[in-house]
């Protein structure tokens, strides 16, 4: 059967919270089959438990945001995506500050971190959640519109639109398209970064937000260019980080998908509304899991190759 997975060992950095600007240890820890993926507040004067859940984010301004009470996790988003990307169905988070560390602005370290702690198969199948019918939600209007949906499919895949109407960005692809059937997570979508605008930056930390950014955990640009010396990672960077977070986002269903996302200008609030209506929408989905390999295919192998 095709099997949960933990990580083998402990294993922990160090790093700052990209909007917060503290310095944040980061642990990951195994965890038991069918536990989830759950963070840890350690700092707290009881230890905190978020469930890495989307009904339980509270804020989307910029992050996903988990929340019990007043007490937050932020920025889980590139932690989850590659949570996602390496098939990784159970593990413990604990941090001692309420953001996780932004590390260079990608999944890469996380997927470096994981990998070294080792990858482990686990004696319980891998739940999948199955879309059945399509789900979609918008906002706004005309030029303005925003939007994103997921499809049935065998497999997973995401296609993405972006639209800043800035000259750094438009020179680059304004749309991508994964399959993981295909496409490896690691090689083609872990490694862009975020990024952001030397403009806005005054008004988000005015916000609370962005006062641990930088060049080494962001794509910065000006009004006409990117100010990172060693320019782009991918041509087209810029809308695969928006798959990236859209990975991340959407295991906060609690399960890997088999569907297809397809969006426009979508964010961490839409993406996270369109968690929230497929899972409130009973007959859009179902549970499956999967006795072999070969009953499950090539489409749901993706790249989960054991570390």
């Amino acid at each position: 059967m095709l099997r949960q997975r933990t990580i083998q060992n402990l294993v922990k950095t160090t790093g700052v919270g990209v909007h917060s600007g503290e310095r944040v240890e980061i642990v990951l820890r195994p965890a038991e089959a069918n536990t989830g993926i759950v963070f840890h507040r350690i700092d707290t004067p009881e230890v905190i438990d978020f469930p890495a859940l989307a009904d339980k984010v509270g804020d989307t301004r910029m992050a996903s945001v988990l929340q019990n009470g007043n007490v937050r996790i932020s920025t889980v988003e590139h932690l989850m995506s590659a949570l996602a990307g390496l098939g990784i169905d159970n593990i413990h988070i604990d941090l001692n500050a309420e953001e996780v560390p932004i590390m260079d602005g990608s999944a890469g370290t996380f997927v470096y971190l994981l990998r070294s702690a080792g990858i482990v198969e686990q004696n319980a199948p891998k739940r999948f959640l199955k879309v059945l019918k399509t789900v979609e939600v918008s906002e706004g209007e005309g030029e303005n519109a925003k939007w994103a949906r997921l499809e049935p499919y065998e497999g997973f895949a995401l296609a993405f639109s972006i639209n800043f109407q800035h000259p750094a960005i438009d020179s680059t692809a304004s749309f991508a398209e994964v399959d993981f059937a295909r496409d490896s997570y690691t090689k083609e979508i872990a490694r862009a970064r975020t990024f952001g605008f030397a403009s806005d930056v005054e008004a988000m930390r005015s916000m609370g937000l962005a006062r641990g950014g930088s060049l080494d955990n962001a794509i910065v640009m000006d009004d006409y260019r990117i100010l990172n010396s060693d320019g782009l990672r991918y041509d087209d960077e810029f809308v695969k980080h928006k798959i990236l977070d859209a990975i991340g986002d959407l295991y906060l269903i609690g399960k890997p998908l088999l569907a297809r996302y397809v969006a426009c200008k979508s964010g961490h609030g839409l993406n996270n509304k369109l968690c929230r209506a497929l899972l409130a929408q009973e007959d859009a989905w179902e549970i499956v899991t999967y006795d072999s390999q070969a009953a499950a295919a090539d489409a749901v192998s993706r790249d989960w190759r054991l570390a």
